[in-house]
């Protein structure tokens, strides 16, 4: 379950991503991820998963108010990762940046040349850090991927996360936009 916890403190910081481009339309995305490299984790996910399938449509209900009260709406992908909606402001556009806080992760260097944006970071909760590389493919699509390292049981685990996110719409609808960290 930590290796799991290390993957969604890297996907919340992923999420935050689009914010990192001026160019970005505001409005609703649909973003990606899938991990490699870490078997515990890909059977977490399987877990994840089947957890998901077997959930009452109450319980699933409670699921997706607790991640909408958080800015995301967050489904299993078909490929085996996640898939996510999220809700970008025109404000969240406009910053031409990275937000150096997003909870318990901190972004430690960030450099853009042309479409890529590199950047480093380190969690403390749990405990990882890492690097994540974005491709903009104009305003509405980019591509990444984000390479983590972490400990478990005095042992060095390493991950890899590729992403991907599209602009679906300028209403975002039902999503409300993520809740920025104080």
């Amino acid at each position: 379950m930590r290796t799991l916890s290390i993957v969604f403190a890297a996907a919340a910081c992923a999420a935050t991503l689009p914010a990192a481009a001026q160019t970005l339309k505001p409005g609703l995305w649909e973003m990606q991820h899938k991990v490699q490299g870490n078997a515990q984790m890909d059977q977490a996910m399987a877990e994840m998963r089947e957890q998901m399938a077997a959930m009452s449509p109450e319980q699933r209900k409670q699921m997706e108010t607790m991640m909408a009260g958080r800015g995301v709406q967050m489904a299993p992908a078909g490929d085996g990762g996640m898939r996510m909606k999220v809700c970008m402001t025109r404000e969240m556009a406009e910053r031409n940046d990275i937000p150096a806080n997003r909870g318990d992760c901190r972004t430690s260097q960030q450099q853009r040349s042309g479409n890529t944006l590199k950047m480093r970071f380190t969690c403390t909760n749990p405990p990882s850090s890492g690097d994540t590389q974005v491709t903009f493919n104009g305003p509405e699509a980019y591509t990444s991927k984000t390479n983590v390292t972490s400990t478990t049981n005095g042992k060095a685990e390493t991950m890899t996360m590729e992403g991907s996110g599209k602009w679906l719409s300028a209403d975002c609808g039902s999503v409300k936009p993520i809740q920025q960290a104080k």
